[in-house]
């Protein structure tokens, strides 16, 4: 595709690191003057619920209805948000401190596992004992809401304590346990909204979306509820520039673009407008 072909150019305003979307943004302001083509801002974390009206180039791929709920799960946000439209989305549940992925991360880190930590956790645990360490499960207020810093804390001690013994920490058994816990907390927290708003559709979305157990719990859950499980290509789960293209769509379709005095704002809530 030539740029003649391009009716708009989307770009991420944020939530995201300032000095990366300072990039983005002067990018596609140079862009755009140079080429009269009109800017769109995004919502990064809207563009990762639209990855799932992502098409590829061989095959069409299922596609929620409106309204669903989905859970985002990432590095930086883990959030339960009822969609009703592209362009109207309600955060009903979300982490009271540390993201899911911020999770995985650190806790990688602590069991001297690679960063990210998403896909090492993972690939470590499939050899482990998921009940060989027993984490805590945090009690929050917010029905709908989750925490991870007490179980991140957890797996810190467990890891401190078998160095008090003279001890090496048993790296996939807690790698098992963790992951576990984790996504058992967050499946559960996703079907109980369902089950509470009668919400037939679930979705996830973001970099801990590709994780397999929590897919696995999140789909075995659903099916008990009647309820219909849309995931992400693996590809999509992380950020990439297609979901931006797809949010990007949608509010060029409702008539929104961007001014050139707009910059990157790296705290952007979901239901900003």
């Amino acid at each position: 595709m030539t740029i003649d072909k391009i009716d708009a150019i989307a770009f991420t305003r944020g939530p995201g690191l300032l000095g990366s979307l300072l990039v983005g943004v002067s990018f596609a302001k140079g862009l755009s003057i140079s080429h009269d083509i009109p800017l769109v801002e995004v919502n990064h974390l809207q563009g990762h619920i639209l990855s799932h009206f992502l098409d590829l180039p061989d095959r069409q791929l299922p596609h929620p209805d409106f309204p669903f709920l989905c859970l985002l799960v990432s590095g930086g946000h883990t959030q339960i948000v009822r969609v009703d439209s592209p362009l109207d989305m309600e955060i009903i549940g979300t982490t009271i401190d540390d993201a899911a992925g911020e999770a995985f991360d650190k806790c990688a880190k602590v069991m001297g596992l690679p960063y990210p930590g998403g896909p090492s956790v993972a690939n470590a645990a499939k050899t482990g004992d998921p009940k060989a360490y027993r984490l805590p499960v945090p009690h929050v207020d917010g029905k709908y809401n989750v925490s991870f810093s007490g179980l991140k804390t957890a797996v810190l001690n467990e890891v401190n304590k078998a160095q008090m013994k003279g001890e090496e920490v048993n790296v996939p058994d807690l790698a098992a346990s963790f992951q576990e816990r984790i996504a058992g907390i967050l499946a559960e927290k996703l079907l109980l909204a369902a089950a509470d708003t009668g919400a037939k559709q679930v979705c996830l979305a973001g970099g801990v979306a590709a994780n397999g157990r929590l897919r696995q719990l999140v789909n075995d859950g659903a099916q008990k509820l009647g309820a219909k499980v849309y995931l992400p290509e693996l590809k999509f789960c992380g950020d990439n520039g297609a979901m931006i293209a797809a949010q990007g769509y949608y509010q060029y379709i409702a008539g929104h673009t961007a001014g050139l005095e707009l910059n990157g704002l790296p705290t952007l809530p979901i239901d900003y407008e």
